[in-house]
């Protein structure tokens, strides 16, 4: 950093400069004073205590106009060496030279303190502009650790929120499957129908596992930021009877209609994805729709040429203080069993196809799952 302190003129410096100046001129002036005028060494003279008051400032600048005007009227106002004056003339020339040499070495003088002063303070306002980014530097430093530590914070949080959510999720049809293998294994003979229900809650609960599990490999893809559609021509209306189908036995509770627009064009998306959004926004429905209640699932064209699905239960709907958070990693409404992944990634998928996921919710009036995606254009 720059250092603010500067001592400025020095009187004694510039005092022993002026003198040695005013001895040299006089030396070098004395042979010459028969053939110059009195006003050549005035001149000189003036310039040594010009020197003077810039390097030692005011008292040196007064000191070598006293040393001055001794000189000049000893060594060049007859009769010399002496102090005596003999014609008026030559008095008024003193008088002038130390009239002269006094003001200009004053001037000087104020000047030269004024420019160090300017100097001293554009020297302070430097050292405050260095102080103040160094300050700078340490506290965007120290935001950026705090960012750091927010973030790790974050990951902690989301971890334990994952490793809470694996550990929910897996363990209750892991244990399914288990009880079920070993009661078949161990357990008395069962008849065929039996045999098969049991062997059907198997395949259910697996199928479960295998829907968490892609989750959790949506997520991981998603936080690496590598969750890149790979678009072809999907028929939405297909897509949606596929996993209605695939997921019978999850929505057994329920009746599920279908209301596709029969103009309704395919969609640009990626199937294995879209179909993702499907499977988690019917799993969902599932979850909170009453016995014997309707999953409507509709699809139409809107004005900006979008295709739009709706997914909508009859269940009892989101509080409108839960409704920011549903979309969110890991959060869960009050009394909820999922793993708090199935919303976010639905809104990761259709975001990264450029489209847009909406929630539509109230007490007693069920909940509608909006999302959008473009459509394809041959």
């Amino acid at each position: 950093m720059t250092s603010t302190r500067d001592r400025g003129p020095v009187p004694f410096v510039g005092s022993v400069v002026g003198a040695a100046l005013v001895v040299a001129v006089t030396a070098a002036l004395v042979p010459l004073r028969a053939d110059i005028s009195r006003a050549a060494p005035a001149l000189v003279l003036v310039i040594a205590v010009v020197v003077a008051g810039l390097v030692g400032g005011r008292i040196a600048a007064i000191v070598t106009a006293s040393f001055a005007i001794l000189a000049f009227n000893v060594a060049f106002i007859p009769p010399y060496w002496t102090l005596a004056i003999d014609v008026a003339e030559d008095l008024i020339a003193l008088v002038a030279f130390t009239v002269v040499a006094l003001t200009v070495g004053t001037l000087v003088a104020r000047e030269s303190d004024h420019r160090h002063a300017a100097e001293q303070r554009a020297r302070e306002l430097q050292a405050l502009h260095e102080r103040y980014e160094a300050v700078q530097a340490e506290r965007e430093r120290l935001a950026e650790e705090a960012t750091r530590v927010a973030v790790l914070e974050q990951v902690d949080e989301q971890r334990a929120a994952l490793l809470r959510s694996v550990s929910h999720d897996l363990r209750t049809p892991l244990s399914t499957i288990r009880a079920v293998t070993s009661d078949l294994r161990a357990g008395p003979v069962y008849d065929d129908a039996t045999r098969d229900e049991l062997l059907d809650l198997v395949i259910d609960e697996a199928e479960r596992l295998d829907r968490i599990v892609a989750n959790l490999l949506s997520l991981s893809r998603i936080e690496a930021g590598a969750l890149q559609p790979e678009r072809q021509a999907v028929d939405v209306q297909e897509l949606v009877g596929d996993a209605a189908r695939r997921l019978d036995r999850v929505l057994q509770r329920s009746r599920v209609e279908l209301e596709f627009a029969a103009d309704l064009p395919l969609a640009d998306a990626d199937y294995s994805q879209v179909d993702q959004v499907v499977t988690n926004l019917l799993e969902n429905a599932a979850r909170h729709a009453p016995r014997g209640s309707t999953v409507r699932v509709a699809g139409r064209l809107r004005g900006d040429g979008r295709l739009s699905v709706v997914v909508e239960d009859e269940g009892v709907g989101i509080p409108a203080a839960d409704r920011s958070h549903v979309f969110e990693p890991f959060w869960r409404g009050e009394g909820s069993t999922s793993s708090g992944v199935g919303l976010a990634i639905c809104e990761a998928i259709v975001e990264a196809h450029g489209g847009t996921i909406t929630v539509d919710s109230g007490p007693g009036r069920g909940t509608a799952f909006v999302f959008t995606l473009p459509a394809r254009h041959e």
